[in-house]
């Protein structure tokens, strides 16, 4: 089944505009044309614009996702690059999660600071909180504020 670029974009939740430019950065080489010169897509498109939007979204650039798609024109022989690099962007997203995750973290414990603070009409009521005052769950973050500071503090000196 042939789509046209509106459908393609519908199905993708792209827009048309981002099609046409990844055609036109050569990441779909194979790409049919209608005789009057219009952009159709096929399934296998469609399966390799999951894979640009998935390497987009993992933050390759359009030169570097371009590189990936030439190594899967290459076949069976860059298989192994094609993991490297599936796995190297999987690593670096982990990371990333990883990093978010302590910093919702971070901002979870600080609205529960100030919605007490705001509570009580001070900051006084939570500044000083000895930490099993605290909910477990913000006590690694206050815990890190705590190292950051002294840290800080001992670098100062």
């Amino acid at each position: 089944m042939l789509y046209s670029i509106g459908e393609m974009a519908k199905l993708l939740s792209l827009p048309a505009s981002t099609l046409r430019y990844y055609d036109q950065e050569g990441l779909l080489p194979g790409l049919t044309r209608s005789p009057g010169g219009t952009r159709m897509f096929t399934e296998t498109d469609y399966k390799a614009l999951m894979v640009i939007d998935c390497l987009k979204q993992s933050g390759l650039s359009i030169k570097e996702i371009k590189a990936f798609m030439e190594l899967a024109a290459g076949g069976d022989e860059t298989i192994g690059d094609r993991l490297a690099l599936f796995r190297g962007r999987k690593a670096a997203l982990e990371a990333q999660i990883e990093e978010l995750q302590e910093t919702l973290a971070l901002l979870s414990y600080k609205c529960w600071y100030y919605e007490t603070a705001q509570a009580a009409g001070t900051e006084d009521a939570v500044q000083n909180l000895p930490p099993d005052q605290v909910p477990e769950a913000h006590r690694a973050a206050m815990a890190r504020l705590e190292v950051r500071r002294l840290a800080e503090e001992e670098a100062g000196k």
